[in-house]
């Protein structure tokens, strides 16, 4: 049996929805004409930039309340009924789809040539309603249980990885040598929260150092709430590490006196900075059910 996953991006999403398609999904389940109308209002109001109001024929209103309930609510007819009815009826092998607003991730497993869920024929349904698969983050790639034997048998390099909701996935092992999928914190995802930290810091930076604490601790139980998974404790230590760092730059700036000692830094870290700790268990364990 090989294992595959198709990485799916649709381009500019947000920008390209088509309004005439969306008021048919919206219409499919709402019979209200005032309730119609007022979404129709709301897809036409634009956005106003720069005391500049820009409307448009298609898409949904960044910033708008209502805009990623609408977006949902799009993608729900154009993909995931469609790849539901699709898939019991073509897909060859065991499928399985994984999204969340305009990212997916589709694995399939089959032991024919052709694997369910191959790109050509999942890329015709958003086109058919006005939208446009991104080439570059749209790729089909081997991943699996069998990804790294089978890839060596024919003499080719380790199984790529891929992106998805800020982790990289990767085909990893137990200690025992099952397969085992390792997901790890996207660098490109720590890098811009890093470097976005890096200006909130000099903005507060001659605020009181409690408040400081307060801040950074509160950035940093968010961070592992969402990235504390298991095996992913070195890229949040290295996240933590960073931290630090960036906050005794931002003290030394507050006055002339120059360099803070590492001796001040680890008693501030100790007091306001939590160590990584992982949130959530393995798959198994928290959909285990008992009775």
């Amino acid at each position: 049996m090989r294992e595959m996953v198709l990485e799916v991006d649709i381009r500019a999403y947000f920008d390209t929805i088509s309004h005439e398609w969306l008021m048919k999904f919206i219409e499919h389940r709402i019979g209200d004409r005032r309730i119609l109308d007022l979404i129709q209002k709301w897809l036409r109001a634009g956005v106003l930039e720069d005391g500049r109001l820009d409307a448009s024929e298609e898409g949904t209103p960044q910033g708008n309340l209502i805009s990623p309930v609408l977006a949902n609510i799009y993608l729900h007819y154009v993909f995931d009924q469609w790849a539901h009815q699709w898939g019991s009826g073509n897909a060859r092998g065991d499928m399985i789809i994984v999204r969340y607003a305009d990212d997916s991730a589709v694995g399939s497993g089959a032991s024919g040539p052709k694997q369910s869920g191959s790109r050509e024929e999942l890329a015709e349904r958003p086109e058919e309603v006005n939208l446009e698969l991104q080439d570059k983050k749209t790729r089909l790639i081997e991943f699996g249980r069998f990804a790294a034997k089978d890839r060596a048998n024919r003499g080719e390099s380790k199984p790529e990885t891929f992106n998805f909701l800020g982790f990289t996935h990767i085909c990893g092992k137990k200690r025992n040598g099952q397969f085992r999928v390792l997901r790890q914190t996207m660098k490109k995802r720590m890098r811009a929260k890093l470097k976005a930290l890096n200006i909130e810091m000099k903005r507060r930076m001659h605020i009181p150092i409690p408040e400081q604490g307060q801040w950074l601790r509160s950035v940093l139980m968010g961070h592992y709430q969402y990235y504390g998974v298991p095996r992913n404790s070195p890229a949040m230590n290295a996240f933590r590490k960073e931290v630090v760092r960036l906050w005794k730059r931002a003290l030394e700036r507050r006055s002339q006196r120059g360099s803070i000692s590492w001796e001040r830094m680890t008693r501030l870290t100790q007091k306001w900075l939590p160590n990584p700790h992982i949130s959530q268990p393995y798959p198994e364990q928290r959909l285990c059910v008992t009775t």
